[in-house]
């Protein structure tokens, strides 16, 4: 089956349209369905990941599903938090792997210890001269 275009004029209809929020504690979620098979949600909340106020984010999960122009479907899930924008899908194109050669050397490396000149901090801070 081949998916048609839609005209410019078309009205697709909105089928389902929910909202909640967003409410004091800074949680909100949403969600839609078109009669074009778009499917759409997304909740929130406030998460605090230090101590005190100030350390608070916003994060966001949600997904969208639609049909591509071939007719294939297309989901995607997401999270955006601290680590950023997170997306999940099959159609997404990922990195080739890597060629066992180079990771059985990078496996080496992570196991010596660091040269007495390495200047490189490890975690914590680094002051360096002025």
């Amino acid at each position: 089956m081949i998916a048609q275009a839609q005209r410019p004029n078309d009205q697709i209809p909105i089928i389902r349209f929910e909202t909640d929020g967003p409410n004091v504690d800074g949680s909100y979620k949403w969600l839609y369905e078109t009669g074009n098979e778009i499917n759409a949600e997304e909740s929130g909340y406030v998460k605090n990941f230090g101590k005190g106020e100030g350390q608070e984010i916003q994060v966001a999960e949600g997904r969208f599903s639609y049909k591509a122009p071939d007719g294939s479907p297309i989901a995607l899930t997401y999270i955006a938090d601290e680590n950023g924008f997170q997306p999940q899908g099959s159609h997404l194109p990922t990195p080739p792997p890597i060629p066992p050669a180079i990771q059985r050397a990078l496996d080496y490396l992570k196991t010596l210890p660091p040269s007495a000149d390495s200047n490189v901090p490890r975690g914590g801070s680094f002051r360096g001269k002025r």
